[in-house]
């Protein structure tokens, strides 16, 4: 039996959004206090034993987080919206996805994990994305 060693790092920050198309109230602009968990592995231990030092996941992820999204609207290229609202507020952030938490979840294990992680030998496998204390989605590499 194979046992998987994990370590993981939560980051809270705030942002707005909107889910374009939406059935109901998220359709409007509004805002979260979001937290997002990083869940990370490696091949092998460390010569202290760790995964990682967990600074290592505060200075990769979640500060990559704190300067792209934190206090920031985060807007669908596609949404009808993304324009004047980048023209309103300039530091609008223009994904290339509909802001839900399982795209941003997404976005981050696929995207933003590997491009940050690159030089670490650290591996981004779970991203935990809450838009609130009640509601969470997680992308997971299987």
């Amino acid at each position: 039996m194979r046992t998987k060693i994990i370590a993981e790092r939560y980051h809270d920050f705030s942002y707005g959004h909107r889910v374009y198309q939406h059935e109901g109230k998220c359709a409007a602009l509004h805002g979260h206090n979001g937290r997002v968990h990083f869940t990370v592995t490696a091949d092998t231990l460390d010569a202290v034993g760790r995964v990682v030092d967990f600074s290592v996941i505060k200075d990769s992820l979640c500060n990559w987080v704190e300067n792209h999204w934190d206090h920031r609207f985060i807007v669908w290229e596609e949404d009808p919206l993304s324009s004047p609202l980048c023209n309103i507020d300039p530091s609008a952030v223009i994904v290339p996805f509909n802001p839900t938490a399982e795209n941003m979840a997404y976005h981050l294990l696929h995207t933003v994990g590997p491009m940050q992680l690159k030089e670490t030998g650290v591996k981004l496998i779970k991203v935990t994305f809450e838009e609130t204390s009640k509601c969470r989605a997680a992308a997971e590499i299987e």
